[in-house]
């Protein structure tokens, strides 16, 4: 009885010594399976097109680049200055739009496809598209540096498109910046020359008001016949000169009051006569002609250069044929024992 039990608990086993045998019995098998599986997976990596990632990393510009933006602001101009984070946030809200997502889309995109290509679904292409280029945080360490990523089939295309993108970005953002700048340049032009015309209208009104002061402190000296002033003695003379305005304008005398008058309607202008706006015209003058070069300005700065990708990232052809040749020998051996099962069981019936 226990010989018995030993010889069934012992089949249930099984015997490596007797599958090695059967394999190799079989070893034709091994070949036949496994050499086809070897093959496709050497015919994919041949035959599957390589794609190579280009990448570029952006991050905030210097303060040189956006000194130009800040002329004419700060003080008491009533504008804020800008720093290189305000005008890095809007390059990256134009980085990230999908206005120039659309535009790269249209104008760079579609042109390289076939006709026939272009005649699919605008909604498959542009989901393949967005497959192709990303842009991404460049990790969380440096949340103010951001990586644009192509990922082509032509090294020298994926390069150029990274660069491309940064640039139609670049431009958008400093269309807005420029925009935004030269506006608020205007206003603030308008506003200094509303100023300076309040106060030569005021300058004027108040000569007018002089004038007819001084108009009728002239009719009162006439009228006493005071030509020149009265004589006073040294000792007074500073005293009551000084205070020959107002009621006692007419003791200046008529003749001196008709020349003063003649001189105050002769004058061609009252600007000499306004305190601070020669300064607020220059102020004007330089607003006016006031224009920055677009070249000058600097939306973004770039980490490193673009090199264009000399070995592709997919497919991996190491990986790829290993696991083909890990995946077709285990197939082949697989096919092997079954086979040797099969044959054993036919001649042990």
């Amino acid at each position: 009885m226990r010989s018995e039990r030993e010889r069934l608990s012992g089949s249930d086993e099984i015997d490596l010594v007797e599958v090695v045998q059967g394999v190799w019995r079989q070893r034709l098998w091994v070949v036949l399976v496994s050499v086809p599986v070897i093959l496709l997976g050497l015919a994919y990596v041949m035959l599957v097109t390589p794609v190579y990632e280009a990448k570029l990393y952006v991050q905030p510009p210097s303060q040189n680049e956006i000194a130009q933006l800040n002329y004419g602001r700060g003080g008491d101009t009533g504008l804020a200055v800008l720093t290189a984070k305000d005008v890095y946030e809007i390059y990256l809200k134009a980085l990230q739009s999908e206005a120039v997502r659309n535009k790269f889309f249209r104008s760079v995109f579609l042109p390289m496809l076939t006709e026939q290509e272009r005649t699919g679904s605008r909604d498959a292409l542009y989901g393949r598209f967005n497959g192709m280029l990303k842009i991404t945080q460049a990790g969380k360490s440096m949340p103010n540096r951001y990586v644009i990523t192509a990922n082509l089939d032509d090294p020298r295309q994926a390069a150029t498109w990274v660069s491309s993108y940064a640039e139609m970005a670049s431009e958008r953002a400093k269309l807005e910046l420029l925009g935004g700048t030269q506006s608020d340049i205007s206003i603030m032009a308008d506003n200094l020359e509303r100023q300076i015309r309040a106060a030569q209208a005021s300058a004027n009104n108040q000569r007018a008001d002089q004038i007819a002061q001084l108009k009728e402190a002239l009719r009162v000296a006439k009228s006493i016949g005071l030509e020149k002033p009265p004589i006073i003695s040294d000792n007074l003379t500073s005293e009551v000169s000084a205070g020959m305005g107002g009621a006692l304008t007419y003791m200046r005398g008529a003749k001196a009051l008709e020349a003063e008058i003649a001189n105050l309607e002769q004058r061609p202008s009252d600007d000499p006569f306004i305190v601070g706006l020669r300064e607020k015209q220059e102020q004007l003058s330089f607003l006016r002609s006031f224009k920055i070069d677009p070249s000058a300005v600097g939306m973004y700065q770039q980490d490193g250069g673009v090199e264009q990708p000399d070995e592709p990232i997919k497919p991996r052809k190491a990986v790829i044929m290993t696991l083909t040749v890990v995946m077709g020998g285990l197939l082949g051996l697989l096919a092997a024992v079954c086979r040797d099962m099969w044959a054993r069981r036919g001649i042990a019936r």
